[in-house]
């Protein structure tokens, strides 16, 4: 019989929410490089014994500042079509990017990923978890026949959101809605294509 986890409440629960901030705060400031245990604590207003015993090293930090963002990411939206559902997920990767705070921390985790194979595993994980929520509006999608039977559902939601993820990597102006409607639409054409089916 499974159990379901109980997070932690009470002064847990603070020092979790106030470090976890503080440390998203360097990141998407100052990029991994500065992310400082003893300097997140200060910032944090908590003890660092408090931080070294909870947390000990810099990629434990990150890995749960993810499995935080994970926690708290907007939930899945339900239009009850493919069109609507990837529009959902593209404008809601969108406006993620274009946020001047989570746009830069993304930015930080992606860069800190190319060297740093722990922080690459924690993003990787991140990813999969956001990823597979939205791709059952894939398999929705193929359920009432409107696309064919052996679409990889996590292929196109990864189709939607790569080139907004390109655009904020390569470009400094914003993403904007009108691109990120332009990546939906390509997505779901492909889907309907048969560009995603697989085996």
């Amino acid at each position: 019989m499974s159990q379901t986890r109980r997070r932690p409440g009470g002064r847990t629960a603070r020092v979790r929410r106030d470090v976890l901030r503080a440390a998203g705060d360097v990141l998407a400031g100052h990029g991994l490089a500065a992310l400082d245990l003893g300097d997140v604590a200060e910032r944090a207003g908590v003890g660092k014994t408090t931080v070294y015993r909870r947390w000990g090293t810099r990629s434990a930090l990150v890995t749960d500042l993810l499995a935080e963002m994970a926690e708290t990411s907007s939930p899945r939206s339900r239009n009850g079509s493919l069109d609507g559902d990837l529009e959902a997920n593209a404008l809601l990767v969108q406006t993620t990017l274009d946020d001047p705070r989570q746009g830069s921390l993304f930015g930080a985790l992606l860069a800190a990923a190319t060297c740093d194979v722990d922080t690459a595993r924690s993003l990787e994980r991140f990813y999969d978890i956001r990823v597979d929520e939205w791709a059952s509006c894939v398999r929705e999608a193929v359920e009432r026949g409107e696309l064919p039977d052996g679409t990889d559902p996590e292929a196109v939601i990864r189709a939607v959101s790569a080139p907004l993820y390109y655009h904020r990597l390569t470009r400094t102006m914003p993403i904007g809605p009108v691109r990120a409607q332009q990546a939906a639409r390509a997505a779901a054409a492909a889907a309907r294509a048969s560009v995603f089916v697989v085996g």
